[in-house]
């Protein structure tokens, strides 16, 4: 378990050390409660737009299609009935929502085990402050280079950051995010965390 981290610069190099709180970077991952909060935050992100008609709605249908005795034929009140191609569907998908209840104390544990879960896994970096005099893309590059990461990167802004996040924003492995935006499902899919000194949750540096 790693409870205290080097506290990196912009160039790479080391100024120090910063505490990570074991509250919420040394808890003991709990993988039930982080599964079930994960499949209720998929499960939201479903538009559950999908729609049939019924043959109460499909157009037509309005004239009995032949009489209702004499032809040997069963018989038949409209060509719109399930039966019938152009018909109407039967139990077919309406919209609904998919959303699942999940409380707020089991939000707040599955982030917790997902913050511990990268945190023994050595996959956060904290950076001391980012300093970019204006957005660049190039100075990013660079900045992730220093750093020595690569693949999947949540990088952890703060709101009025606005050249850090203009300088990252263009790149495809990086997905910026503010600290009241972390989640579960995102910091599992990503293969480092990356914070400030402003924005690691219970720093104590």
């Amino acid at each position: 378990m790693t409870s205290t981290l080097d506290l990196r610069t912009q160039d790479g190099s080391t100024a120090g050390t910063v505490n990570l709180d074991d509250t919420i970077f040394g808890i003991e991952p709990n993988l039930a409660v982080l599964h079930q909060v994960v499949m209720a935050q998929l499960a939201a992100r479903r538009s559950g737009s999908a729609n049939t008609k019924t043959r109460a709605e499909v157009r037509g249908g309005g004239a009995k299609p032949f009489r209702q005795k004499g032809t040997g034929r069963a018989r038949q009140g409209s060509i719109r009935a399930p039966q019938f191609t152009g018909g109407g569907i039967v139990h077919g998908p309406k919209p609904r929502s998919y959303r699942q209840k999940v409380n707020k104390k089991m939000t707040q544990l599955a982030l917790r085990s997902a913050l511990s879960d990268r945190a023994q896994s050595e996959r956060v970096v904290v950076v001391d402050a980012w300093h970019f005099e204006s957005p660049r893309t190039k100075d990013a590059i660079s900045a992730l280079e220093n750093l020595g990461l690569e693949g999947k990167i949540m990088m952890v802004v703060a709101a009025n950051d606005d050249s850090t996040m203009k300088s990252f924003r263009n790149l495809p492995s990086v997905q910026l995010v503010e600290a009241a935006e972390l989640n579960a499902y995102d910091i599992l899919c990503a293969d480092w965390l990356v914070f400030t000194s402003e924005t690691l949750p219970g720093a104590d540096s």
